[in-house]
């Protein structure tokens, strides 16, 4: 655990050490900001409420989370560095999981700082706070299941670019496995059953439940199982190329 929390520590603090977080950060606040205001009708619907704000989510990590994943193994193993790494007193597993929770700590900071939607939201009128911050909870657990997978996808190639597309066609079929238009293609040749389990390994069905205020034990658990899978093949895969 020990080891874990100072790759953690090194990892999260590399990530500040470059302007390249910082233009990240300021991205993702702007983008997020010109979509709710803009894009999902935020005034034109007249209510208080973040809705807008957290439906594109989704789709605003498609393309965000793999940019922050896509470098945290390609890169060490394309300049070599992963070799020294594996020297330092820490397993294959603490690796694996420091870089990972570092990666996610710095999503939950860029997430934290949109906190002035929330405020404006209040200003404005009188939201069911306990939805919105369940809505966050859920955006950071859909974060972290694309992290995951970005991870795993890291560890396989040494392009960056081509961890970056893996990553982003994968999300995006968890994500579309849960769009009505995709279940409803399914519905029209395959039983319910098959349409339900279709839309329970979506990104989209568990994260649209979150966002109702209601934190299911299902949602958690694709969330948590996930992430552990995607954190057991990372470190898998490594272990398979530590020759290469």
């Amino acid at each position: 655990m020990r080891n874990t929390l100072i790759l953690f520590k090194r990892e999260l603090m590399g990530y500040f050490a470059t302007p390249v977080a910082y233009v990240f950060i300021v991205v993702f606040l702007l983008l997020i900001g010109w979509i709710t205001f803009s894009l999902s009708g935020f005034y034109e619907a007249e209510r208080a409420d973040l809705q807008g704000f957290f439906g594109f989510h989704p789709w605003l990590y498609l393309f965000l989370i793999p940019a922050i994943s896509m470098r945290l193994w390609s890169e060490e193993r394309k300049t070599g560095t992963i070799e020294l790494l594996m020297t330092l007193p820490v397993t294959i597993g603490q690796a694996v999981v420091g870089k990972y929770l570092a990666a996610w700590a710095f999503t939950a900071i860029a997430l934290v700082l949109t906190f002035p939607m929330w405020i404006t939201v209040n200003y404005l009128g009188k939201p069911d706070n306990g939805v919105i911050l369940a809505s966050y909870a859920g955006s950071l657990l859909m974060a972290g299941g694309f992290l995951g997978i970005g991870a795993c996808m890291s560890a396989l190639t040494r392009n960056q670019v081509i961890a970056f597309v893996l990553t982003l066609m994968l999300c995006l079929i968890f994500i579309l496995l849960g769009f009505p238009a995709v279940l409803d293609f399914i519905s029209g040749w395959a039983p319910a059953a098959v349409v339900d389990a279709v839309r329970s390994f979506s990104f989209l069905t568990h994260f649209t439940s979150i966002t109702k205020g209601v934190i299911d034990a299902r949602d958690l658990l694709f969330f948590g199982s996930l992430i552990a899978l995607c954190l057991f093949a990372n470190a898998v895969v490594l272990d398979l190329k530590k020759a290469d």
